[in-house]
């Protein structure tokens, strides 16, 4: 049963501690890439937040995406004026926020990590993120997921 996954679990207390309203919507089919979620949810495929680990140096951030944008490593280096900035590996993911790649959700990471939003995202009224597994997400505004993740906006895709 998914609900009592426990990294399903801590979004899904995480979500609630922010608005009671919010839900986890477990989805019929898995959803490991953006394309898939939109399939599923029958949404706009920009309207997925994808939540990627970086790695800086020996540290990590997160930066979440829209579904159609890719994560511009050169635009990070340059708002972090930093050269070694890469994608973080599975494990590193995993050691990280508590997730699997596939349900990297923007709150209820293991470690404290800073948050960087891309803008792009604010194109859409209603976001669905992963909560936790590929077969789990959750809606949210763009307003809303700024304050959740204590994010920062930035113009981080290409």
């Amino acid at each position: 049963m998914l609900e009592n996954n426990e990294a399903v679990k801590r979004v899904r207390e995480a979500i609630l501690k922010f608005d009671n309203k919010f839900e986890i919507l477990v989805l019929n089919k898995e959803a490991k890439t953006a394309k898939d979620a939109a399939i599923v949810i029958n949404c706009d495929i920009g309207s997925i937040v994808k939540s990627l680990l970086i790695k800086i140096d020996d540290d990590f951030l997160i930066c979440l995406v829209a579904g159609d944008k890719r994560c511009s490593l050169k635009k990070l280096k340059n708002i972090l004026r930093k050269d070694n900035v890469f994608m973080a590996d599975a494990k590193e993911v995993k050691e990280n926020t508590g997730f699997s790649i596939g349900g990297v959700a923007p709150v209820a990471h293991l470690k404290k990590l800073d948050i960087l939003i891309d803008k792009s995202l604010n194109r859409f009224k209603n976001l669905y993120a992963a909560a936790g597994h590929p077969n789990c997400v959750f809606k949210i505004s763009y307003h809303d997921l700024i304050k959740i993740t204590k994010g920062t906006e930035k113009e981080i895709s290409e």
